[in-house]
């Protein structure tokens, strides 16, 4: 029996393909199935504290990037699809994103504020490379000098460079490239279908060199996994050309903490509980503390112990927390939209 999201998108089906990694980049074949949306809505909203947005635009739903840590697995359940194979290989494309985005800025009642693109899954994913969603809402943010934060894993971004340069040029955007860890392995075996840690370099790299600001988020920080590389990741970033640097620690929410527990005993079992112990130890002695100011930073030794060594990181290599403040004053409506401006 099908799953009600599939069964509601039979029609538009498209395959995907992650024909820009280099076939070293893929442990796995996995058959994946892509299937068109519709959005009614694009803009979505948030009131979290631990977050520097209150809006953000996500084209897609699912990830190909299959990163074992994803805290947004859960979110596949809501389609009665499954968090695990199902969040990497049955996605959604709401091939709609731009002409969606354009409707609600345009919008009497909108407030220019930042909006955030890549809050729950990838924007430059490799299925981005044919369908182009991603582009076509740059294109409408440039249009209408919507400011927009971008954050992502995907060497795919520096495709949009053209877009890029000229929001940066206007102050309407900044780059966060997502760095978790500096070796090929361990890369393969978390994070199967993302971009390799030497294409994300470069792409700081050319990205900074463009004149896009970009900064970098250590994430997550897993215990005896990768927090041995915080200051060498902070480094490499550095060296790239990153302005500023941020992390997070290891995620448990639902799903994803049975996920990431088979995945530690399959990959790593001579230490999987000792790792389980110490992300305990930053979640008041549970798998997941979901309350504000806990969900990024966590609680506890270990917790304080990873903060000072980031914090001591970033003054060593001349790194900032923030970043760049984008600009929301140029915000306008088209005229060919609203039609009312040449009144002015």
């Amino acid at each position: 029996m099908k799953a009600r999201g599939a069964m509601a998108n039979p029609p538009n089906r498209f395959h995907a393909s992650w024909s820009e990694l280099d076939p070293a980049q893929l442990p796995d074949t996995v058959a994946t199935e892509v299937f068109a949306e519709q959005a009614n809505r694009i803009i979505s909203t948030n009131r979290s504290p631990d977050v520097p947005f209150d809006q953000s635009v996500n084209p897609y739903r699912g990830c190909e990037h299959g990163c074992i840590y994803c805290y947004a697995r859960p979110s596949h359940a809501f389609l009665d699809l499954s968090p695990g194979l199902d969040f990497e290989s049955r996605l959604f494309a709401k091939t709609n994103a731009a002409e969606r985005l354009r409707a609600e800025l345009s919008r009497p009642g909108y407030r220019c504020r930042l909006l955030a693109l890549g809050a729950n899954t990838d924007p430059y994913q490799p299925l981005e490379k044919g369908l182009e969603l991603t582009r076509g809402i740059l294109e409408v943010c440039l249009e209408f000098r919507q400011p927009v934060a971008i954050v992502t894993k995907g060497s795919l971004v520096c495709r949009d460079l053209d877009l890029l340069e000229e929001l940066a040029r206007r102050r309407l955007t900044q780059v966060t490239v997502s760095l978790t860890t500096l070796s090929r392995d361990l890369k393969r075996r978390m994070e199967p279908r993302a971009a390799s840690p030497e294409a994300r370099l470069r792409t700081i790299e050319t990205l900074s060199n463009a004149g896009v600001p970009v900064s970098t988020l250590i994430a997550p920080v897993i215990p005896r996994i990768n927090d041995h590389e915080i200051e060498a990741l902070v480094k490499a970033a550095a060296d790239a050309g990153v302005q500023s640097a941020g992390y997070v620690l290891l995620r448990l929410p639902h799903e994803v903490k049975t996920l990431f527990r088979d995945w530690l005993t399959e990959h790593f079992p001579d230490r999987a509980e000792a790792v389980i112990n110490l992300v305990r130890n930053t979640r008041g002695g549970k798998d997941y503390d979901s309350g504000f100011g806990q969900r990024m930073r966590g609680s506890g030794q270990y917790a304080a112990m990873i903060r000072a060594r980031f914090e001591a990181a970033l003054r060593r290599f001349g790194l900032g927390h923030r970043d760049p403040q984008l600009d929301t004053s140029q915000f306008r409506v088209p005229r060919e939209i609203s039609p009312q401006l040449d009144l002015f």
